[in-house]
């Protein structure tokens, strides 16, 4: 394959450069005989760090739907994805040169009946531990439990395991070398995970000051997905005639939600972008959730940055675009980092060196 040349400010740091490509790595040796292959703002491929391939409603879907999830969120600029559960196999996705990078979280652990229905695996507390070991060798690097969900018996948002569980699924997790997120909408389930070393929290709504303080000094991370939170006036409505305390507590999480992920912002928690692609969520629309972060209150910069190099860097992958580095990146006709709009509009994407369109 010959060699690419694209030109222009290279993100983060938006110094003007040429950029060559050659086998799929990057290299700012000029290459004689180089195919200009465009011009423009070029930033590190775009992270979705809580997305669910191969699930939709109701379940896992086949190979060629996850595909096109898969193209979808690609053809977007978004070249590595955390899923944080899906009932579908998706491991083949790593044989796939055309499709984004994939780390898994195999699938969610849940408590029996308390999950939505055909996504997780659902057991009870005798039996997390041994899921959790399973989870994490079906995975690559990471385990997802469903922290709290609706307690029917309760009529309200509670946690799923009791604590002395879920110290021992943690623990077992990285005894086998894995990291643990945890789905976490209230917050009577924060403090058992985050007393075992839960590495994130996903959604966090229900976070008070102390589990703030906490989260920053033990450098547990979050994912707002903030459009998945600003939904939560529909499951207020939902619930309001059935489980009146349930739709109290939705409701009060969502009025506090900026207040909550604004002060993890001011404590210095790192912040990770997720749209909740599957299910009820849609793939290829990253940057949508990223507006939504800006509009809730962050500062641009900082959320590019976490949907792009920082969040890559804090997968394990190249943050910025250095000499050597896998040719993962976006070009763009205006500065992403000013103006979001130009998210939605690519002008190429390149993924292990091969550009798209």
């Amino acid at each position: 394959m010959s060699a690419l040349r694209f030109t222009g400010p290279v993100l983060p740091d938006g110094e003007v450069q040429e950029l060559f490509v050659v086998d799929g790595r990057i290299t700012y040796e000029k290459q004689r005989g180089a195919d200009t292959a465009a011009e423009g703002w070029i930033l590190p491929g775009l992270v979705d760090a809580h997305n669910h391939l191969g699930l939709e409603d109701g379940g896992a879907v086949d190979d060629a739907e996850t595909e096109r999830q898969a193209v979808a969120d690609r053809d977007k600029g978004v070249l590595l994805l955390r899923d944080c559960g899906s009932p579908a196999d998706t491991r083949w996705v790593h044989e796939r040169e055309d499709l984004p990078r994939l780390i898994r979280a195999g699938r969610h652990v849940a408590r029996t009946r308390r999950y939505l229905r055909n996504y997780g695996v659902e057991v009870e507390p005798a039996d997390l531990v041994a899921t959790v070991a399973e989870q994490a060798a079906a995975g690559d690097g990471w385990v997802k439990l469903v922290g709290d969900w609706i307690s029917r018996e309760e009529g309200d948002l509670a946690p799923s395991f009791p604590p002395d569980a879920v110290a021992a699924a943690i623990e077992a997790a990285h005894e086998a070398g894995a990291k643990v997120t945890a789905h976490c909408f209230g917050s009577d389930s924060l403090s058992p995970l985050l007393d075992a070393g839960i590495d994130c929290i996903e959604h966090g709504t229900g976070l008070r000051e102390h589990h703030i303080e906490q989260m920053a000094a033990g450098g547990v991370a979050l994912v707002p997905t903030v459009q998945q939170t600003d939904k939560f006036p529909q499951y207020v409505e939902a619930g309001r005639d059935k489980f009146p305390a349930y739709a109290a507590t939705m409701d009060q999480l969502h009025r506090r939600r900026r207040d909550v992920l604004m002060a993890a912002f001011d404590a210095g928690i790192e912040l990770y972008v997720g749209s909740d692609g599957g299910g009820t969520a849609r793939h290829g629309y990253l940057h949508e959730e990223i507006r939504a972060m800006v509009d809730i209150g962050l500062p641009a910069d900082y959320v590019v940055g976490a949907a792009s190099w920082r969040g890559r860097a804090w997968l394990g992958w190249n943050g910025g675009l250095a000499e050597g580095d896998p040719a993962d990146f976006v070009v763009y006709p205006r500065n992403p980092v000013e103006d979001l709009g130009v998210l939605a509009e690519p002008s190429y994407v390149v993924l292990r060196g091969r550009r798209y369109p």
